[in-house]
C-alpha cells in the first residue's frame, strides 16, 4: 500500500510548489484495508490512534489524527517516527495514562497485535513473517554447496562436529518469527503505555487432529469442545465450500468418506461445505459425488497437507512465551479456542488483528468500528549476506558489492521523491532501492518504479527490516 502524507498536497498548494513544508506539518496515513469488515461493529468511527511521546521519550496515551495534526500545526509536537507514525511533545513531560493491553495473535504467515484500552482498539497490526522466504534461502545455499562438492571445486573445509545445538533451540525459519514478535513487542512498549500482555497459545490440538478417538472425558467434551479442529480447517481450506467454491456463507465440518463407509473422525477425511452441498452429497463417497476429475483431484490433494502450519505455532509458542516474560509485565496466556468463541459471539469478521483483540477474557466484549484499519507490515530482512550472484552452474555472475549505503541511503529506506522533470513529475513516497552509480529506483506498490538521481531523495525514516506493505 502507498504510504501518503495527508496534508502534503494541500500544504503544497497553499505555500507554492517550491516552499517544501516541514515534516512536522505531515500526518501520516496507512490505508491496509482489503476488504470490508463484516459485523455489528460500533456506530462511532474508530481509527487507528497516532502514538505520542513525553519530550522525556516516555510513552503518553495515543490521541487521534486529528489532534496531532492540530499539535503539529500549533508547534506544540515534532515528528518522531514514520511507520508507526509517533509524535513527540515539546513542552510536556508527564501525565495520565490508561491501562493498555498487548494483546497478540500469533501465526505460521501472519500475527495479529492488538492494542486495547476500555475495550476499544487503539491500534492494529498484521505482522507477515517470512519464514518461507529464509528456507527458501537456506535450501537454496545447500544446494550451491553440494553442487560445489560433486564438481571438486574449492569449497568450505569442514569443521569438525562442535556445533552443538543449544537448549530451546528453533530452525531459522521459526526462530524468526519468535523474534518479529519480540521486536514489535519491544517497539509498541516504548511507544505506549502497556501495562499487560495477552497472548493467545496451543491453537490447534495436534493430538485431537490426528486421533479423534483420544480419551479423557473433560478433554473430548466442555464449552469449547471442537473449536481447535474447525479452526484449522478454516485455514486450511480458506474458507471455501470444497464443492461449489462459495464462500461468506454457513460453512460445515464433513467427513469425505462417510462414517457409515467406515470414514474416520481423522483431520484427514475433514472437509467443509455449505449446507447445501452437505445435504446433497448425503453418505456418498466423494469419488461418487463429485463428476469433475479436476476438482475431485484437488480435492483430495488438499486432504493430504501436511500439518506443517499448526506444528510451526506449537513449536514457537513457548518460545515466544518466554521472551514476552522477560518483559517483566503481566503475562497471560489463552487457547485459541476462547478466541473464536469471543469473536463469533461478537459477530466480527476473521482477521488476525480481530483475533487478536478477541483474545483471553477482556475479549469478550472489545468495540471495532468498520472504519478501523489495521497497519499492514511485513518482514523484509536487512539484506543478503551473499556477496554475488551465481548462475544455475554455481559460477560467479556479478561482483561482490562494493558498499551497503550509497549517498546516505539503504535499500528499503523510507524517502521522499522530488522529481522536477519528466512524465513522473512531482512528489511521491515510497521505498528506495539504491546503486552504487548514485541513480536510486523508488518503490511503490502496484506501480513502476521512478528512477532519479540521489540529489532528489530525501531520507525520512532508515529501513529496519519491516516494510508498510
Amino acid at each position: 500500500m502507498l504510504l501518503q502524507f495527508r496534508t502534503l498536497r494541500r500544504t503544497m498548494n497553499e505555500n507554492g510548489p517550491k516552499q517544501r513544508p516541514h515534516v512536522g506539518r505531515k500526518n501520516l496515513e496507512v490505508s491496509s484495508a482489503r476488504r470490508p469488515l463484516l459485523g455489528p461493529y460500533g456506530q462511532k468511527a474508530n481509527r487507528l490512534k497516532v502514538f505520542v511521546l513525553y519530550n522525556t521519550l516516555a510513552p503518553a496515551m495515543p490521541c487521534s489524527a486529528k489532534r496531532a495534526r492540530q499539535l503539529l500545526e500549533r508547534g506544540s509536537a515534532a515528528v518522531y517516527r514514520r511507520v508507526p507514525f509517533t509524535i513527540v511533545l515539546k513542552h510536556r513531560s508527564e501525565g495520565e495514562a490508561q491501562p493498555v493491553t498487548l494483546k497478540l495473535d500469533p501465526g505460521a504467515k501472519t500475527t495479529g497485535i492488538a492494542l486495547v484500552a476500555n475495550d476499544a482498539v487503539l491500534f492494529a497490526i498484521n505482522l507477515t513473517h517470512r519464514g518461507a522466504a529464509i528456507r527458501k534461502a537456506l535450501e537454496a545455499r545447500r544446494a550451491l554447496r553440494r553442487s560445489r562438492r560433486s564438481r571438486n571445486t574449492r569449497y568450505r573445509a569442514p569443521r569438525f562436529n562442535n556445533r552443538t545445538r543449544p537448549k530451546g533451540w528453533l530452525p531459522p525459519s521459526l526462530q524468526s518469527r519468535v523474534d518479529n514478535v519480540a521486536s514489535w513487542a519491544r517497539r509498541l512498549l516504548a511507544l505506549a503505555p502497556i501495562g499487560s500482555i495477552d497472548v493467545e497459545t496451543a491453537r490447534f490440538d495436534m493430538q485431537k487432529m490426528q486421533n479423534a478417538e483420544i480419551s479423557g472425558v473433560d478433554y473430548q467434551q466442555g464449552e469449547l469442545a471442537g473449536y481447535e479442529v474447525r479452526e484449522y480447517l478454516l485455514e486450511k481450506f480458506d474458507r471455501t465450500c470444497v464443492y461449489c467454491d462459495k464462500q461468506n456463507v454457513p460453512l460445515e465440518v464433513e467427513h469425505v468418506t462417510p462414517r457409515s463407509r467406515g470414514g474416520s473422525d481423522s483431520i484427514s477425511n475433514l472437509a467443509l461445505a455449505c449446507h447445501a452441498c452437505n445435504q446433497a452429497k448425503g453418505d456418498r463417497d466423494v469419488r461418487d459425488f463429485v463428476k469433475d476429475t479436476a476438482r475431485l483431484a484437488k480435492i483430495l490433494a488438499n486432504l493430504k497437507k501436511p500439518l506443517k502450519d499448526a506444528a510451526a505455532v506449537n513449536a514457537t509458542r513457548y518460545a515466544i512465551g518466554r521472551t514476552l516474560k522477560a518483559t517483566g509485565l503481566p503475562i497471560a496466556f489463552w487457547s485459541g479456542a476462547r478466541t473464536k468463541m469471543n469473536r463469533v459471539a461478537q459477530g466480527y469478521a476473521k482477521d488476525h488483528w480481530i483475533d487478536a483483540a478477541c483474545v483471553g477474557e477482556s475479549g469478550a466484549a472489545v468495540r471495532l468500528s468498520a472504519s478501523t484499519k489495521a497497519l499492514s507490515i511485513k518482514a523484509v530482512g536487512r539484506g543478503s549476506r551473499q556477496m554475488c550472484r551465481v548462475d544455475k552452474y554455481g559460477f560467479p555472475r556479478s561482483v561482490a558489492k562494493s558498499v551497503k549505503r550509497v549517498d546516505g541511503f539503504q535499500t528499503g529506506d523510507l524517502v521522499r521523491l522530488v522529481q522536477p522533470t519528466g512524465k513522473h513529475q512531482g512528489t511521491y513516497v515510497g521505498s528506495v532501492a539504491v546503486r552504487a552509480r548514485g541513480a536510486f529506483d523508488l518503490k511503490r506498490h502496484g506501480c513502476v518504479p521512478i528512477t532519479s538521481p540521489a540529489k532528489h531523495f530525501t531520507l525520512l525514516q532508515k529501513t529496519d527490516g519491516y516494510i508498510a506493505a
